[in-house]
């Protein structure tokens, strides 16, 4: 039997380490060749690890979130075979592990380190009981309890007269100052109710501890301005759904997003600063000629951006097909890592559940997004009278250090016109 080290691969070109973020076996597990092993993330695309021999697992790496260069060890599969990387080296003994964060002793080398957070020390644990709140003592009546337990109140600001005491003669201990700090206990009531204190804890893995730092990295980095415009989109919808009627055999139904990105791209050829790139670092803005727009789309795993490139060279059917591919492919996990990367200006909308307004997150480092909120009807004073029309609110953000807000509402205000008059959005300049 000889034993082969399974490292983790080079999954793309550029890619230094990836995240594991789901394990699919487990020391004891039996594998047959090309058996997904592991997935691993890079910036937002998973890649499975499939095993390359038939054989039984007899040790598990790293552990799910941990970040692990290319080339380093990530199990070990004892197999049938002669040779491989690790033929010479006894299998590891399969001690009980307590824990799934548990690993085995390995040694240590710069090109196989895997960076590892040190474990949290947990507070112990409170026996769990139904303790009767203190009545406050009389003025001047002294609580019994030992120095130590006087000086840690003392230390904690807590009057000791306000502490049940479960010692003899209701003396105070110092587990029942850990209840006091705890909060106070309920009691169940007569009718079955009783308070739920469990804490679960979850780890910020995989795509999601990429988006919280993505969001980090663009809030603490760009100062936002938002600005809010409404804007009356009844003469759009009734152009859409004419179009939709109409629709040829194979085009994809025309939603709101097409019409929106056709008014960008018009808008964006007035003040192409929009369509830029700050990079903060080197002090340099990167305006680009191809309209990239990123469609933020919400997935099973969390938040994707995937791109339309080229918006401006697309046509208002082209650019629904394109929207409705790549939705698709950030759904069901198989958008290439091309495609979640490389916008040059986001669309960040939520659909039926829009709300009336919000503050979207530029998507760093790009210097603008365009927030789109519910439509609805809400009456319109047309200067004479109130008239029903359907109603929509753009909620934009913007880098001010490169947006002035005088621009931001110039730049609104066009896509609002083209929106709000359709038939605009057709015409060639």
């Amino acid at each position: 039997m000889a034993i082969l080290a399974v490292k983790l691969p080079d999954v793309g070109e550029g890619v230094a380490e990836a995240e594991i973020v789901e394990w699919h076996v487990k020391p004891g597990d039996l594998v047959r060749e090309d058996d997904v092993l592991t997935a691993v993330m890079t910036g937002k695309a998973t890649v499975e690890i499939p095993s390359p021999v038939e054989g039984k697992v007899i040790w598990v790496g790293p552990a799910i979130g941990d970040m692990v260069p290319v080339g380093t060890p990530i199990l070990k599969i004892e197999h049938a075979g002669e040779g491989g990387d690790d033929a010479a080296e006894e299998p590891a003994p399969q001690a009980p592990q307590p824990a799934a964060s548990a690993k085995p002793e390995t040694p240590v080398t710069p090109d196989r380190m895997v960076t590892q957070k040190p474990a949290i020390a947990q507070p112990a644990a409170v026996p769990a009981r139904t303790v009767h709140a203190a009545a406050p003592r009389a003025e001047g009546e002294r609580p019994l309890a030992s120095p130590a337990v006087r000086l840690r109140a003392r230390e904690a600001g807590v009057d000791l007269r306000q502490v049940a005491g479960s010692g003899p003669a209701g003396r105070i201990t110092h587990e029942d100052l850990d209840l006091h700090f705890a909060g106070p206990q309920v009691q169940p009531q007569a009718g079955g109710l009783k308070p739920d204190l469990s804490v679960k804890e979850i780890r910020m893995a995989g795509l999601r501890r990429r988006i919280a730092e993505q969001m980090s990295r663009s809030k603490s980095r760009i100062p936002h301005i938002t600005y809010v415009e409404e804007v009356d989109m009844s003469a759009l919808e009734e152009l859409r759904a004419s179009m939709n009627r109409s629709l040829k055999p194979g085009r994809v139904k025309l939603t709101l997003l097409p019409f929106l990105m056709r008014a960008m791209v018009k808008a964006i050829a007035d003040q192409p600063i929009f369509n830029a790139i700050y990079d903060d670092e080197a002090g340099i803005i990167r305006q680009h000629g191809g309209v990239h727009i990123g469609i933020a789309a919400q997935t099973p795993s969390g938040l994707m951006v995937p791109v339309v490139r080229h918006a401006e060279a697309r046509d208002i059917h082209d650019c629904a097909r394109e929207v409705s591919r790549l939705g698709e492919a950030a759904r069901n996990g198989t958008a290439l890592r091309e495609e979640l990367s490389g916008s040059t200006i986001t669309i960040s909308s939520l659909g039926a559940l829009g709300g009336i307004v919000s503050t979207p997150v530029i998507n760093h480092p790009e210097v603008a997004i365009i927030g789109v909120n519910k439509l609805v009807v809400r009456p319109h004073w047309d200067g004479t009278q109130f008239v029903p029309r359907k109603m929509m609110n753009l909620s934009s953000s913007f880098d001010h250090r490169v947006i002035d807000g005088f621009d931001a509402a110039t730049f609104i205000q066009r896509i609002k016109a083209l929106l709000e008059n359709p038939a605009m959005i057709f015409v060639e300049d």
